[in-house]
């Protein structure tokens, strides 16, 4: 949550504080369409699954991946666009396999280029898209809009919130699990609470830092992906994302004192191992920020407020939605404008 005037007035705030109502609303209105994609899906019977997409739609990927091979026990890769827009190497394999595309706009060229591509090879294309008349989706078979409505600011927040919905929704519907679509009724509830979580506190100790790490472990680490890219979207900071169980296979020998490390904590049993991770960060004099189960984030010298009594699932779409308030923030407080990042372009045109 953003308390300030200033803070509260600018498109990227707006946009994101949307974004509960707009999962809701998407929910609703996608349930008939996301059952059928689920029985074609199923009646598929596909050896695998791929992803394809770009940015925040990639960490978008990540995170259907991560929910495809735990609540689908189907393998997932993600195919680089450039395979097939500039390599023209997508291989026959792809013949009755899904990719899901997912692009806010639908019109990024070298997403066209790669799935048409593996259209041409059989693959099934399913569109995960804000726009339902785009050419991506004109050329799926199968089209989610995730229903997010206008987004004008350059970094995407609410079409990145429900593009995670819908995806868990798709999931969901494919895999039949009873669980993640029980989950899913209580999304607009979930998500409210963690847009009114109030993040702020953060904004001093990252004020000035050059660099940081933003570390999760299943359903997080798609995003922390997301909140690395975008504090370098929005305020100029060198954040990198890295796995929990990874980052003391290297990364780690970066951190020293007062470097900030911001922990989104997963709820589920990727938690493993976390809170002898963050201690060991707290014993090189790091600042960790952290977001979790109380017992996972002791050696942290700032809690975030979250809830930890949802699905794991949507415990993750969670702490991305209250994460963007933060983003917001502390972009002000460096001097930046969150709403137009420089260099950046709210379509990327990548060939």
């Amino acid at each position: 949550m953003i308390s300030s005037e200033t803070g509260s007035a600018t498109q990227m705030a707006r946009e994101a504080r949307e974004a509960p109502q707009r999962c809701v609303e998407q929910l609703r209105l996608n349930a008939s369409l996301m059952r059928e994609a689920g029985r074609r899906l199923r009646a598929l019977a596909p050896p695998f699954a791929a992803t394809l997409a770009r940015g925040s739609s990639d960490q978008a990927g990540a995170f259907a991946k991560f929910l495809l091979e735990t609540h689908g026990q189907m393998p997932t890769l993600s195919h680089a666009p450039s395979i097939g827009s500039l390599y023209r190497a997508t291989s026959p394999r792809f013949r009755g396999a899904p990719l899901i595309a997912i692009s806010q706009s639908g019109r990024s060229p070298d997403l066209l280029a790669a799935a048409e591509d593996a259209r041409a090879q059989g693959a099934v294309i399913v569109a995960v898209v804000n726009d339902a008349a785009s050419p991506l989706a004109e050329l799926a078979e199968i089209v989610i809009p995730v229903h997010a409505g206008a987004e004008t600011s350059v970094a995407a927040t609410k079409s990145f919130v429900c593009t995670l919905v819908a995806l868990t929704h798709l999931v969901a519907e494919w895999s039949e699990d009873a669980a993640l679509l029980a989950a899913l009724e209580t999304t607009g509830d979930v998500l409210t609470a963690a847009a009114d979580a109030d993040w702020s506190a953060a904004v001093e100790p990252l004020r000035e830092a050059n660099e940081m790490l933003v570390i999760g472990r299943g359903p997080t680490l798609p995003i922390a992906g997301e909140a690395a890219l975008k504090l370098k979207e929005t305020s100029g900071l060198h954040a990198e994302a890295f796995s929990i169980a990874e980052v003391a296979h290297g990364p780690m020998t970066l951190v020293g004192r007062g470097d900030p490390v911001l922990a989104l904590a997963p709820l589920d049993v990727a938690r493993t191992g976390l809170a002898e991770r963050l201690a060991d960060f707290a014993a090189r004099g790091a600042t960790v920020i952290a977001a979790g189960h109380a017992d996972d984030v002791t050696a942290a010298q700032l809690v975030l407020p979250s809830r930890t009594d949802v699905h794991p699932v949507l415990g993750a779409i969670a702490q991305i939605q209250s994460f963007y308030g933060l983003a917001n923030a502390l972009s002000l407080a460096r001097g930046h404008d969150p709403d137009s990042p420089p260099h950046l372009n709210k379509v990327t045109r990548t060939l």
